[in-house]
């Protein structure tokens, strides 16, 4: 489902006008795929605590209430990797994506595990009422992606911050410009490079993507990690951390 949100003169925001798909388009839809794993949240749990211990296979979690910061040039690869951190909490219930540029494509979360009857995408310009509707969607959704458009004070993100706290819901924040207040986010992930392959000499065809992320904050327990993912667009994004660990990891 497909919610257009617009601020009425008066500032009223009860007026949604509702997309739904029809018959024929819900046909066409691509099948989802679970991607890096299982989609349920205990499942999750164990592998995130396997990163430390150097087991095969280990993951970023969000639990309820901690809060991403996602940064990086558009065609990072972010907004899959923000959606994955919510897949586990798309079994629990919906989850909404919050669209300021006009870009989501529901079949991005599809791909990652996220059923169609689980997803709610509200598309909203209005800078205004941006924290409204963030503070509306982490009262009644079991996770949250919200693209922070520009001009966002980091006062008001911190006020979120502490309201998906109280009410122990995910929140995944990717501004379109500029960076995270500190202290905001549990995990910080900032985009540095991007390499794809398939491509030699301007002949072939586009394989996979390679994103290049700096990971930081109290999930890193202090420290920087370099994290290569590595996105072929049907697979599991797969997680090569830099430092001390040689083989490849998968991303739930």
């Amino acid at each position: 489902m497909v919610v257009h949100l617009q601020r009425a003169s008066n500032g009223d925001l009860s007026g949604l006008e509702h997309e739904d798909q029809t018959a024929d388009q819900r046909e066409q839809r691509a099948e989802p795929r679970i991607l890096g794993g299982s989609s349920d949240l205990g499942g999750a749990r164990e592998r995130a605590e396997t990163w430390d211990r150097g087991d095969d296979q280990a993951s970023f979690i969000l639990e309820p209430g901690q809060i991403a910061g996602l940064t990086g040039v558009p065609g990072s690869g972010l907004t899959r990797v923000g959606l994955s951190l919510l897949l586990p909490y798309a079994s629990l219930g919906h989850v909404a994506y919050l669209d300021v540029r006009g870009w989501a494509n529901p079949a991005a979360a599809w791909e990652m595990g996220i059923q169609p009857d689980r997803l709610v995408v509200v598309r909203t310009g209005d800078l205004i009422a941006w924290s409204r509707i963030v503070a509306t969607l982490l009262t009644g959704m079991k996770g949250v992606y919200a693209e922070v458009p520009h001009g966002v004070r980091d006062a008001v993100l911190r006020k979120l911050a502490a309201k998906a706290r109280t009410s122990r819901t995910p929140l995944v924040l990717r501004p379109v410009g500029g960076e995270m207040p500190g202290g905001v986010a549990h995990l910080r992930l900032e985009a540095k490079e991007i390499n794809w392959d398939g491509v030699d000499r301007g002949h072939g065809q586009l394989t996979t993507r390679r994103s290049v992320l700096d990971a930081s904050g109290k999930w890193a327990r202090g420290m920087q990690r370099t994290i290569e993912i590595e996105d072929d667009g049907t697979n599991d994004l797969r997680v090569v951390p830099h430092v001390g660990v040689a083989e490849a990891r998968r991303f739930a």
